[in-house]
């Protein structure tokens, strides 16, 4: 296909067989779209870091819950972790079984805790109440202990999930208080894990993080490091949101052989036998979707320039949230690559002046009946829609490896709207 701004996904052949324009009109917008293609080639990017036997990929449920796309990750190999009752339901309705499931939330009551021991392998805990609590719930039982290395990374204060300034994780200082209430529910420390933050593109700050994880469990009582089954590095990894800039991807084989050095030799010194994981979310299957619109106005207020979609911030929150960038690209209602370059702003329908998708880009002139992609959807995108201003949730569309798409989750409708509601 060749249309205004369409490089990227006619380099990859994202839409297979269909175009934009057919999946628009049949399914209409907004719509998300994945490649299945896409997201197998991730998931074996990050299965291929480490030929360590023990060496596993723990894909982060949140950052899509869709049971066709978990379907195609548990078939790569991939097991996975919950963080609430309803993501341990999607990872079941996709076949994950309860020795494929982490459970890695955080601030639970006790009847979520009970839940979480009932339907996963393995709960994770953050802080020493919740480690009390768990130990009053299950007592006898297993558990992991998620630690703070004190070392964080993001590309946004809000996604930084270590350091001093975060709410996640028990600081190695309190080792000796996880080891007392370890003692005192006679609870088996079965794991141990982290997580620095979301979309860093150096590996240094991660590989840095791992080393303070392996020194921590070094600090355990010999018996301890005996009974521990896992070591999960948390994730991160960040993907090249600026395509059209040919922004550099994470360099993931340099990652991965310091990674694989470190866990083999430190395996072999310890005599450690248990698994080593990495917990990444986006990297998986950010690039494997886009999510399409219409233009539907454009207008100029003073000397900018606004560009009015179907895509506002009830679809994709990401760039009010995080101020995240998201490439785009332009498909016409008449095939042509002849305009001129404009800086405008896209906005969304909702009836917020912060619904903005991109602010001042410098891009060929969007006209109504445009269809626009944003380019790198996958990754906390309909994840995280909501119903504001009662806009209905999109559809969801898969493009098979045969290139054909079909439905993986219909579009809302207004009886959905009214579905909880129990009297008028």
């Amino acid at each position: 296909m060749s249309d205004i701004r369409s490089t990227y996904t006619d380099s990859c052949g994202f839409y297979g067989c269909h175009t934009p324009h057919e999946l628009a009109e049949t399914w209409g917008t907004p719509l998300y779209v994945y490649n299945e293609a896409i997201l197998r080639r991730c998931c074996r990017d990050l299965k291929a870091l480490s030929s360590h036997p023990n060496f596993g990929v723990n894909y982060s449920v949140k950052a899509n819950a869709n049971p066709s796309l978990l379907r195609i990750i548990r078939d790569e190999g991939l097991v996975v972790d919950a963080m609430s009752p309803g993501e341990l339901y999607m990872d079941e309705l996709a076949g994950f079984k309860q020795d494929e499931i982490l459970y890695i939330s955080n601030n639970n009551s006790e009847e979520e805790l009970r839940h979480a021991v009932a339907h996963s392998h393995l709960v994770s805990v953050d802080s020493l109440a919740q480690l009390d609590a768990l130990g009053r719930v299950s007592p006898g039982g297993k558990v992991m202990v998620r630690f703070n290395p004190g070392i964080g990374a993001g590309h946004h204060a809000k996604v930084v999930t270590a350091g001093k300034a975060t709410k996640f994780g028990v600081i190695p200082e309190d080792l000796n208080d996880v080891l007392k209430l370890l003692s005192q529910h006679d609870l088996v420390l079965a794991g141990v894990n982290q997580h620095i933050g979301s979309l860093f593109m150096e590996a240094e700050g991660y590989l840095a993080a791992a080393n303070v994880l392996l020194a921590l469990v070094e600090r355990l009582p010999h018996h301890m490091l005996q009974q521990l089954e896992i070591i999960d590095f948390g994730g991160g990894f960040g993907i090249p949101y600026h395509k059209y800039d040919q922004e550099p991807r994470l360099d993931m084989a340099a990652l991965g052989a310091n990674l694989h050095a470190r866990i083999t030799s430190w395996a072999e010194q310890h005599s450690y036998t248990g698994r080593f994981l990495v917990e990444p979310g986006r990297y998986v299957v950010a690039e494997c979707g886009i999510l399409l619109g219409h233009v539907h106005a454009v207008k100029n207020n003073c000397d900018k320039r606004y560009v009015g979609t179907d895509l506002g911030f009830n679809v994709l929150v990401r760039p009010v949230m995080y101020d995240a960038f998201h490439d785009v690209e332009i498909y016409g209602a008449q095939h042509t690559s002849e305009r001129q370059a404009l800086r405008q702003t896209i906005v969304g329908n909702i009836c917020e002046s912060g619904d903005i998708l991109a602010k001042d880009r410098l891009l060929p002139t969007m006209e109504a009946g445009d269809i626009l992609a944003i380019l790198d959807a996958g990754a906390y995108g309909f994840t995280m829609s909501s119903n504001y201003n009662q806009r209905r949730r999109p559809a969801e569309v898969l493009i098979g490896l045969d290139g054909t798409a079909r439905c993986i989750r219909r579009r809302e409708t207004l009886d959905d709207l009214a579905s909880c509601i129990t009297s008028l």
